[in-house]
């Protein structure tokens, strides 16, 4: 509808009728576009022309009735509203007729209900594709990235699932491209953010000229960009990621006077009956395109099982000088993450420590990206200090949570380091602070593999006063018996018993036992991965010690945590 204008399809078979309604419905101020029809043919013919604001129908034509109308209308699915026109209609046939998809029914003799029904339906229909001009537009941007407005990794992961699927299912074959910009950080530091999002949503335009109608193209992440072909064989998707290739080369980025070469490094994974779960063709992918990026830059490199491990160690190799990086700039940033107590008594208020490294560009990357380089090439232990002295450092300051004990994770290779003791004395004494302050704790796993030495670590780091945890216990299928041996203070139950615990007799009936036998010989039980108010609940019936986990507290940064906090959780 444009202003008081009105399109009107009017099934009538008296003109005098169709007239009369037209003067009415003018009388109210509208300009009338009225087409009348007295024939079902008619009326499917007007129905395909687009562009009714409302329908006007006789209840019973000689050789068409208002419930033929109604269900023509809903076959063509259409949002147009129906109102029934009728000299004579009983209230079990009005009834009837709203149920099968009428909007209204006024009666010939009181037509001046007729344009306060229409004027009601048509606000009704605005607000209906006002609703679904919204959920179109949420559901755009749940799948869609909005700088680029290509589809998004979640988008594209799932894409990738249904293709994978077809793989198996007809062996069929199809190609993963994950491209990485070689230049983008030059464009970011050299004119900043919003040059870089400039050059990132020109190039995306280019990409997408290039794609394919049966391909998926999206934005990873940063300067990361998918492609999915479909039907493709692996020597098309090389010639196809050529010629990607050669787009992002020939493109220039301008900007405030100054010209910037991109260019691009791709790493290319193939799809068929025999791949992998999507996450790990994610991985490859992303394996290989450190590998293209390792050999020179601007190339392709296709991935083969054969090359996993090079591939690993490569992408361990950049991690490892990263690390190497963020441990002289300082560029580890602490998180804290309450853990709550769950018995009423006069348990201490405790928190765990989690890391995230700053990187290049100030995105925060997660510890499971870069510990396990840290741990092959022996940079865990530097970690570990930096975690204890930063955080120790803030303490003193006050602008951390008020926590009476603050857990740290600390890596199995800190074990054999033997002058941890003396760095860790000599850090409490600086920061003034009493060693319960600290609780440290390892994994199981870690701890079982070199038991002996852990036992020597634990009682020489109680001897200073701190505390002691075991985090993830279960996760190594270990026995029991060695808790008699192993002095610790706490055990962390690992989450992956937790989470099911409702619903799992077995995970169930392994936290019972973890928590009934640590309480035997003196331990206080955690429950790590507590997510919802349920789990909770029925721990606390357990009678677990603490707990921790998203439905706890979700992690925030160390630094914005406000003084006079006294219940906090550090992961």
């Amino acid at each position: 509808m444009d202003g008081k204008s009105l399109r009107v399809l009017l099934v009538e078979d008296l003109e005098d009728d169709a007239a009369l309604i037209r003067r009415h419905i003018v009388r109210g101020g509208y300009h009338v576009d009225l087409e009348r029809v007295d024939t079902a043919q008619g009326f499917k013919d007007a129905l395909m022309r687009p562009g009714w604001d409302v329908i006007i129908t006789d209840h019973n034509l000689p050789s068409f009735s208002s419930e033929a109308a109604l269900a023509l209308v809903k076959d063509a699915g259409l949002d147009v509203p129906v109102i029934i026109v009728s000299g004579s209609i009983g209230e079990e046939i009005a009834v009837a007729a709203m149920k099968a998809g009428a909007s209204d029914y006024v009666m010939k003799g009181n037509l001046a209900r007729l344009l306060p029904a229409i004027e009601r339906e048509l606000r009704e229909a605005a607000m209906r594709r006002d609703h679904r001009k919204a959920e179109e537009t949420i559901r755009h941007m749940a799948f869609h990235d909005h700088l680029t407005g290509l589809a998004n990794r979640s988008h594209f992961e799932q894409r990738l699932e249904e293709v994978l699927e077809d793989a198996r299912r007809w062996e069929t074959h199809h190609a993963l491209l994950y491209l990485d910009l070689d230049q983008f950080k030059v464009v970011n530091d050299t004119c900043g953010h919003l040059a870089g999002d400039q050059m990132l949503r020109q190039l995306s335009l280019l990409l997408r000229e290039h794609v394919r109608e049966s391909d998926t193209l999206a934005r990873l992440g940063g300067d990361e960009f998918g492609i999915l072909l479909e039907g493709c064989s692996t020597e098309r998707a090389q010639q196809i990621a050529q010629q990607y290739l050669k787009v992002l080369n020939d493109f220039r980025f301008s900007w405030s006077g100054k010209s910037f070469a991109i260019g691009g490094s791709i790493g290319l994974v193939a799809i068929n009956v025999d791949s992998p779960t999507a996450q790990d063709l994610m991985r490859n992918a992303d394996m290989a395109c450190y590998a293209a990026k390792d050999q020179g830059r601007n190339r392709i490199q296709i991935y083969s099982d054969e090359d996993r491990e090079l591939l690993r160690r490569q992408h361990e190799m950049q991690w490892v000088t990263r690390i190497n990086w963020a441990l002289e700039h300082e560029r580890f940033s602490l998180f804290w993450q309450r853990i709550d107590a769950l018995q009423q008594d006069r348990a201490p208020s405790c928190c765990e420590i989690l890391i995230r490294l700053r990187d290049e560009s100030g995105g925060l990357v997660a510890p499971g990206a870069f510990l396990p380089a840290a741990e092959r090439y022996n940079l865990a232990p530097a970690i570990d200090r930096c975690v204890v002295r930063n955080l120790l450092r803030q303490i003193k300051r006050g602008d951390v949570p008020q926590a009476q004990v603050f857990f740290v994770n600390i890596s199995g290779a800190t074990l054999n380091d033997e002058g941890f003791f003396a760095f860790l004395r000599q850090e409490l004494r600086d920061a003034g602070l009493p060693p319960s302050t600290l609780c440290l704790e390892i994994t199981e796993t870690a701890a079982i593999a070199n038991l002996s030495r852990a036992v020597e670590f634990i009682e020489g780091i109680r001897a200073e006063g701190c505390r002691f945890a075991l985090d993830d216990f279960g996760a190594g299928l270990s026995s029991f018996s060695y808790l008699k041996s192993i002095p610790v203070d706490y055990l962390k139950i690992d989450g992956a018993f937790v989470r099911d615990i409702l619903d799992d007799p077995m995970d169930y009936a392994i936290v019972e036992s973890i928590n009934r036998i640590g309480h035997v010989v003196g331990i206080k039980t955690i429950a790590e991965f507590v997510e919802t108010e349920a789990i909770r609940k029925e721990l606390v019936r357990l009678q677990l010690d603490y707990a921790q986990g998203f439905g706890i507290h979700r992690p925030e940064a160390l630094a914005s945590a406000q003084a006079g906090q006294t219940t906090i959780g550090v992961r």
